[in-house]
């Protein structure tokens, strides 16, 4: 019987697509949920298309008792009307694509509800994202922080990151260009946040995560 083969991941909010290959490629996918938060990673940003480039949105978050504070108890923050922003950001970048108006009723009640946590609003929203590529992956969350790892086992949550260049930090991942709305201004953008691909695809996002 051969081993399974596990795949550490950072909890992430719309998670950009290479770290959606990762479901498809590996038999288990842990959430590390015992991390340290950092700012400025996928766990509270992602990055989508919009009408002037490539647009970065970011949850603000209450900030942590402690510089060591688990990512299970980080708190999402009401500062600034975000989830208002966040909505109007997505629906002005995508209102234009093929499949905006089929999932946009499947997202907006994310930007209606309050999440008391982060890691809990990633989780549903990657629950989501999952059904609506028709995808059964087998995730759990982590239940300790580990160093090391058997030969099985393969460590992703630091190299998934918005400020490396997944070129280098994760070269078994090649990006499939397919269709944006914006293509014709900015060239195809990869590895944009999962959403994108979904409203420019639809039901064929499968295909493009498979053809990687």
């Amino acid at each position: 019987m051969m081993e399974q083969r596990i795949v550490y991941l950072s909890s992430a909010y719309l998670a950009p697509i290479s770290w959606f290959s990762k479901l498809l490629t590996y038999d288990k996918v842990i959430i590390e949920q015992y991390d340290h938060y950092i700012k400025q990673t996928y766990r509270n940003r992602c990055n989508i298309a919009g009408p002037g480039g490539v647009l970065p949105l970011s949850i603000p978050t209450v900030k942590p008792v402690s510089l060591k504070c688990s990512m299970k108890d980080i708190e999402i923050s009401d500062h600034g009307n975000w989830r208002h922003l966040h909505w109007n950001a997505i629906e002005s970048a995508y209102n234009s694509t093929p499949f905006f108006e089929y999932y946009k009723d499947d997202f907006r009640p994310f930007y209606e509800k309050k999440y008391h946590y982060l890691l809990d609003f990633n989780e549903e929203l990657c629950r989501l994202i999952c059904e609506l590529i028709d995808i059964t992956p087998h995730i759990e969350r982590s239940i300790e922080y580990k160093t090391t790892f058997d030969s099985n086992e393969y460590d992703y949550r630091e190299i998934i990151h918005p400020k490396k260049d997944f070129r280098e930090a994760d070269p078994s991942f090649m990006p499939r260009p397919y269709y944006q709305v914006f293509e014709s201004k900015h060239g195809f953008l990869p590895n944009l946040s999962i959403i994108d691909l979904l409203f420019n695809m639809g039901p064929e996002s499968l295909l493009v995560l498979v053809k990687r």
